[in-house]
C-alpha cells in the first residue's frame, strides 16, 4: 500500500519531551506529518497537548495505547513516554503493522530489545530509534574526518550537564507537568522499572544484589548515556572492553570509564551537576589532526552543533570551526523517518543497532562493580 504524502502520527506520551520537542517539530513539518491521536495516563496532559497541535482538526485522545495503535487514522506511532513502557507500546504498534519511532532508550535490557527486534521482523511497519544526535549533519561529516585519520592516539566522550529544567524552562515551549494519574498507574510504573533493572543487572549483567547507586547508574546510562555511547560506536566502532570504571555519587551518578580500543583508549565521562551548562562532546585526537564535535542542549531550538578541526598544515597550526546548519537534529531525524516510512530508505538507528548500547552499559557496570561510592 502506498503511504500517504502526509503521515498521520499517534503520539504515546504527552510529557516533557513531547511538549518541548516532538509536538513543535511535527507542527513545523506540516508538509510531512499531522498529529491525529494522543495517548497519556493524564487527562490534563492530553487536553493540554491537544491544544498545542496545529493544522487540521484537533487530535483524538485516549488513555489506552492499544486504541491509538489500532486506529485507521494513524500511520506512525511515536513512543515518547516513560521508558518503562517503550517496549510494551512499541510491540502493540508493531503488532498493528504501524511504523514506530521509539525514543531512546529503545529498551533497558536485552530481553525487551529482543522482543522489539523480533516483532519488527514480523510487522509491516518500520522501526527507527530516536538517537537524534547521530543525524546531525556535522556529526556525519566528523565521522568522515575521523575515518581519514592515519592514527588515533586518544579519544574522549563527555556529557556533563546541569539540571534539565534549566534548559527546558528556556525553550520557549512552556511545558507543564501534570499529576492526575491514578495510584495504580504509579505503582505499575514503579513495578515495571524494578523488573526491568533487575533483569538488566542481575540476570544479564550478572551483578548480584546491585547497590542502589548502581541501579540509578543503569538508568542514567540508558537515558543520557545512550546518546554519547551511540555516537562513540558510530565514530569509532565497538571497543574490545573496559580497562576501568568508577561510579561516584553527586546530584546523581557520576561515571568515568576507560574504553579499550586496542591501539588507543577512549575516556568516557558523564553525570549531572548544578551548573547551568550543557557540556557534551566527542573528541578524537590523531597524530597531526584532531576532530571535536560539541553539542548544546537540544531543548533550545536552533543552537548550532560545532565541529572543530585542529591540524598541522606544513608546520603551521590551523584551527577551523564549522557550523554546518541551524536545522536541529530532531528535525533532520523526523525527515529521515519520513523517508523510511514513505520510500523504505534505510536508517542507521535500528533495533539491532540500539542493542549494542546495552553491551556497552554492561561493560561499564561490570568494570565498576566494587568501586561504587556508597556515600
Amino acid at each position: 500500500m502506498t503511504a500517504p504524502s502526509i503521515l498521520r502520527v499517534g503520539l504515546i506520551g504527552c510529557g516533557e519531551v513531547a511538549q518541548v520537542v516532538h509536538i513543535p517539530t511535527l507542527n513545523f513539518l506540516s508538509d510531512y506529518y499531522q498529529i491525529t491521536y494522543l495517548c497519556d495516563v493524564s487527562q490534563n496532559a492530553l487536553e493540554h497537548c491537544q491544544k498545542k497541535v496545529t493544522g487540521g482538526t484537533a487530535p483524538e485522545i485516549t488513555k489506552d495505547a492499544s486504541v491509538l495503535c489500532k486506529s485507521d487514522n494513524v500511520d506512525v506511532v511515536f513512543v515518547v513516554n516513560s521508558d518503562e513502557y517503550h517496549c510494551a507500546h512499541a510491540l502493540i504498534a508493531l503488532e498493528n503493522d504501524k511504523s514506530v519511532l521509539i525514543e531512546k532508550p529503545m529498551a533497558l535490557n536485552d530481553r525487551d530489545a529482543d522482543l522489539i527486534s523480533a516483532a519488527a521482523k514480523k510487522s509491516k511497519g518500520k522501526v527507527m530509534v530516536g538517537y537524534m544526535r547521530r543525524y546531525a549533519p556535522i556529526f556525519e561529516d566528523a565521522v568522515k574526518e575521523i575515518g581519514g585519520l592515519d592514527k588515533i592516539n586518544y579519544a574522549r566522550v563527555r556529557d556533563i550537564i546541569g539540571p534539565n529544567d534549566i534548559f527546558v524552562n528556556q525553550s520557549g515551549t512552556f511545558p507543564k507537568r501534570f499529576s492526575d494519574f491514578t495510584e495504580a498507574d504509579g505503582e505499575d510504573r514503579a513495578a515495571r522499572g524494578a523488573d526491568i533493572v533487575k533483569q538488566a543487572l542481575e540476570v544479564e549483567a550478572g551483578v548480584s544484589d546491585p547497590h542502589p547507586l548502581t541501579q540509578r547508574t543503569w538508568r542514567l546510562l540508558c537515558g543520557l548515556g545512550s546518546h554519547d555511547l551511540s555516537l562513540m560506536r558510530e565514530a569509532l566502532g565497538m571497543p574490545v572492553g573496559v580497562l576501568g570504571a568508577r561510579i561516584l555519587n553527586g546530584n546523581g551518578p557520576f561515571v568515568t570509564a576507560l574504553f579499550d580500543y586496542g591501539s588507543f583508549v577512549c575516556t568516557y565521562e558523564t553525570g549531572i551537576n548544578s551548573l547551568p551548562l550543557f557540556d557534551a562532546c566527542i573528541e578524537i585526537v590523531g597524530q597531526s589532526k584532531s576532530v571535536t564535535v560539541q553539542y548544546d542542549t537540544p531543548y533550545v531550538k536552533g543552537l548550532p552543533i560545532i565541529m572543530t578541526i585542529k591540524e598541522n598544515v606544513n608546520g603551521e597550526y590551523h584551527e577551523s570551526k564549522i557550523r554546518k546548519t541551524y536545522e536541529d537534529p530532531y528535525t533532520v531525524e523526523a525527515k529521515k523517518l519520513y523517508k523510511l516510512v514513505t520510500e523504505g530508505t534505510p536508517v542507521k538507528t535500528t533495533p539491532e543497532d540500539a542493542e549494542k548500547d546495552l553491551e556497552l552499559f554492561r561493560m561499564i557496570i561490570r568494570a565498576a562493580v566494587g568501586s561504587t561510592d556508597s556515600k
